[in-house]
């Protein structure tokens, strides 16, 4: 897959994309709630994107069936909303949304606690966060890509918890998935140069277990191997001459 260097016009669009796809996630947060069904933040998800002209980057992306991956408990990622799946208090849920305006994609991805969560569940959510976070710290032009990785897997060991291998961050643009590929774990080489103009894709997905994951019956919803919790964060960042920019947050 290329990687794509954005113009201007292009980062200020993607931006836009970014700033709506955080409205998103902000409303399914507000409704998130015991008793109603994965299914139900889905059509919630679907129902802001649209509010703003944008196109469900996921819906129909590769077959997947739904605009929102809700990823309950121990699934880590690409769970397939079901109006038969009801949100318990004390799960912890993985939103993973994108938009797609004027034709160029954002993505992100949130853990988010059910009412009540037990101290090892919360702690989870806090440091796959934090995973993103010490990532990007080196998220800067003239840094190379694989160092994002080492950080992350390295905030993540110390808590001595699994990193997922199978599945990794992405470039991002006029497609959902470009280059490069973005490992949340430590790798053996420098990986690419990192220069302004580059959006990536980030995204620690974390196991309180094992490593180790597998992928049920339907071929998409991805679950740890052993049971464990998972959780996910994800953002769409710029590369910039400076600090990297966060563009689906809207602070």
């Amino acid at each position: 897959m290329a990687v794509t260097i954005k113009s201007a016009r292009e980062i200020e669009l993607m931006r836009k994309a970014g700033k709506i796809l955080a409205v998103v996630h902000e409303e399914m947060e507000k409704a998130l709630r015991p008793g109603m069904s994965t299914m139900d933040i889905n059509r919630i998800g679907e129902e802001v994107i649209r509010s703003y002209g944008c196109i469900p980057s996921f819906l129909d992306y590769q077959g997947y069936p739904a605009s929102i991956c809700v990823s309950v408990n121990d699934e880590v990622v690409h769970g397939i909303p079901d109006k038969h799946h009801i949100i318990k208090e004390g799960d912890i849920v993985s939103l993973d949304a994108g938009v797609i305006y004027h034709g160029y994609q954002s993505d992100a991805a949130r853990t988010l606690a059910v009412g009540e969560i037990s101290r090892e569940a919360r702690q989870l959510i806090e440091v796959t966060r934090q995973c993103f976070f010490e990532g990007i710290r080196y998220a800067k032009a003239g840094n190379h890509l694989h160092q994002i990785s080492a950080a992350i897997h390295e905030y993540a060991e110390r808590y001595h918890y699994g990193v997922v291998r199978e599945l990794v961050g992405h470039g991002i643009g006029t497609n959902l998935h470009e280059g490069p590929q973005i490992p949340n774990f430590r790798q053996k080489t420098k990986g690419i140069r990192l220069v302004p103009g580059m959006t990536l894709a980030i995204e620690p997905m974390i196991n309180m277990g094992g490593c180790e994951v597998r992928w049920l019956d339907d071929e998409w919803t991805v679950v740890t191997q052993d049971g464990s919790l998972s959780a996910h964060y994800e953002n769409t960042i710029l590369i910039t001459d400076g600090e990297p920019e966060i563009l689906s947050i809207r602070n």
